[in-house]
């Protein structure tokens, strides 16, 4: 197998056309194989196979640097970069991360958990290349879906207007996550249908090197009229129009097509687009019959392609999605939005059950944010569904057009808090403190899914402005769940647990750690009170202050980073209210990003645990009560 002779892409330069064709069967052998049991993002990187070859082949990484846009299509590079034995470990602790990873190889440049960022990295690389005075190439991969984020547009825009030597790679495959939506998917359908256009500019740019001496008013004249020949075949012709030279459609899995075309393009001068077209999952029938699912799978049975996945309680995800649609069947002014993520947020059966009240962007979180808030000024009920990481992105919006409004907007917040495999890029930690300290917010996060279903009946119920419920990518603790949702009052916590020794407050599944905890401070003759904080703004003071009052001393626990969380809120209440005598103790995400493991890793790594939460409770007892329970 050339597979097993391959040490680093070096390797590659001697291989003749139909090697590279073999090695290529070879790595689709490999992924379909490795990924069953680690499982992955598969239909990308099948998809990319031929590509990412084709530019190992060609250039010379890493003096040339490969951009990938997300990163999770980067497995094939990976294995070209000497990382083969090591896939065993993908998106384990201490193993290989799914994306691009700077600490791994000298291989991989940039590092990216979310899209459309490829171009701008290629620019910034770009340039300071030509600074720097030297020749390398730079070489951006970037997918169709996430020519939908705003960024890269501002991204082709300078580059249209510097000029600098640089290739892009557009690889289209009309898929993102979910298959691709809007104006920019439609154009790339035209171009990728109408053959006519790059056959008609070859064959007069052949006619026109046929004429001898062209030059002055004759040259210019030709420029114009071929310029004029792309609008006559191909309408828009965007590309070029943004200063771009357009090479394609390619066949992506046509390996003597693609080496010519990115050998013509790099001797270019001025910026290239290289408009590849290929197939998501390519080559592993399950996977290319239903690229959507197999985007991002778990482990599988590689012959029936039957999905191994536990059996358990449903996703919040989906108790989230089902809620929506009884809210909806009630009120006709809710409407779902989503960048790109029907899925992911739950809500393909809203679509299927609302299509005319799905509303899905693209990759396109900031204008989702500012689109959901002029539909809740005028009078609609828009449930912005987004995961944590996602949300990041539209921060500014949600400020500045959102909460300054005071919009009615629902925001759905999943995968909040950790996320296992697909790591620090991924985890939702950071939403509690940029959310929270904005003018107009309500936010709150339930302990189990029949709390989740009565937060979104208090969020569709609610009519003052912003509001928020974040909930993990976990499955539910599996409680029975009410026949009907009912709302909770605003600002109000839940006493899930008496106890008088301490108290702690804990957010969303951080509530089962500390009941856990609690059962294990009673063995030892400690109660703990244990406080569902369900709303985390705004905060229960009526309690706080009847529990400064009690003098029990208090333990923070909340699954999202320390600085600026709950546990800063209360710390803030206290200060402000003059009592900031009460002991309290933060146990949370330190000031470090997490890298990839499970999420009971991730929380065991921080100690989110209920060993941990017990040892805090001893700790802060009086001493003399510390000693006796100690012997």
């Amino acid at each position: 197998m050339l597979l097993d002779k391959l040490n680093g892409p070096q390797d590659l330069k001697s291989l003749s056309v139909p090697e590279l064709e073999q090695l290529a069967g070879e790595i689709r052998d490999f992924l379909v194989n490795k990924l069953s049991v680690t499982g992955g993002h598969l239909a990308p990187n099948l998809g990319v196979v031929e590509l990412t070859l084709a530019m190992h082949y060609l250039f010379d990484s890493p003096k040339d640097k490969f951009i990938f846009d997300v990163g999770h299509q980067s497995y094939v590079h990976k294995i070209l970069t000497g990382r083969m034995d090591r896939f065993d470990t993908l998106r384990k602790q201490g193993g290989l991360c799914g994306f691009v990873k700077r600490a791994e190889s000298e291989h991989d440049v940039w590092e990216a958990g979310h899209s459309s960022t490829s171009l701008s990295a290629a620019m910034g690389m770009a340039m300071a290349r030509d600074y720097k005075g030297e020749t390398n190439k730079v070489v951006a991969v970037i997918g169709d879906g996430a020519l939908t984020g705003g960024m890269a547009l501002e991204a082709l825009n300078h580059i249209g207007h510097e000029k600098r030597n640089m290739i892009v790679v557009l690889n289209d495959n009309e898929m993102s996550i979910a298959p691709n939506v809007g104006a920019m998917h439609h154009y790339l359908g035209r171009i990728r249908t109408d053959r006519h256009y790059q056959k008609a500019k070859e064959d007069l740019q052949s006619l026109l090197q046929k004429v001898p001496a062209i030059g002055g008013k004759l040259a210019k004249t030709a420029e114009r009229f071929k310029d004029s020949l792309k609008y006559l075949l191909v309408s828009g012709i965007l590309f070029e129009q943004f200063g771009l030279h357009y090479f394609g459609p390619v066949d992506g899995h046509d390996m003597e097509q693609l080496l010519d075309t990115m050998q013509q393009a790099s001797q270019v001068q001025g910026p290239v687009l290289i408009h590849v077209v290929t197939v998501k999952g390519k080559g592993y029938k399950p996977a290319e019959a239903d690229s959507f699912k197999w985007h991002g799978i778990t482990p599988y049975k590689i012959e029936s392609g039957q999905v191994l996945k536990a059996v358990g309680p449903p996703m919040y995800t989906d108790v989230f999605g089902n809620a929506l649609i009884e809210l909806a069947e009630r009120d006709d002014r809710i409407v779902a939005v989503t960048p790109a993520m029907p899925a992911g947020s739950g809500l393909m059966k809203f679509a299927e059950r609302f299509p005319g009240r799905m509303i899905d962007v693209g990759i396109a979180e900031q204008h989702a944010a500012t689109m959901s808030a002029a539909l809740a000024m005028e009078g609609m009920k828009p449930v912005y569904a987004v995961y944590s990481t996602f949300l990041q992105r539209a921060y500014d919006q949600v400020v500045h057009d959102i909460c300054r409004h005071n919009a009615n907007v629902i925001f759905a917040i999943d995968r909040a808090g950790f996320v296992g495999p697909d790591g620090e890029t991924h985890h939702g930690v950071f939403d509690i403190p940029f959310m929270r300290h904005i003018p107009n917010m309500v936010l709150m996060m339930p302990k189990d899914e029949n709390e989740l279903r009565n937060m979104m009946k208090t969020a569709v119920d609610y009519n003052d402005g912003p509001i928020a419920v974040r909930y993990p990518r976990v499955n539910g603790t599996g409680v029975e769940l009410d026949p009907a949702m009912t709302p909770i009052p605003i600002g109000t916590w839940d006493i899930v647990r008496q106890g008088d020794s301490a108290v702690v407050m804990a957010v969303g599944p951080m509530v089962q750690v500390a009941e856990e905890a609690a059962e294990l401070l009673r063995r030892d003759g400690l109660s703990l009170r244990v406080v569902n904080a369900r709303f985390i703004k705004p905060l229960d003071t009526a309690m706080l202050d009847a529990l400064a009052d009690e003098g029990l001393p208090l333990i923070v626990m909340e699954e999202g980073a320390v600085q600026g969380g709950l546990g800063s809120a209360i710390l803030e209440h206290y200060a402000l209210t003059g009592r900031s005598g009460v002991p309290v103790r933060l146990i949370g995400i330190p000031d470090e990003f997490i890298e990839h493991a499970t999420i009971k890793e991730q929380r065991i790594a921080c100690g989110l645990t209920p060993e941990r939460l017990a040892a805090e409770a001893v700790a802060l007892q009086p001493k003399r009560k510390r000693a006796t329970n100690q012997h």
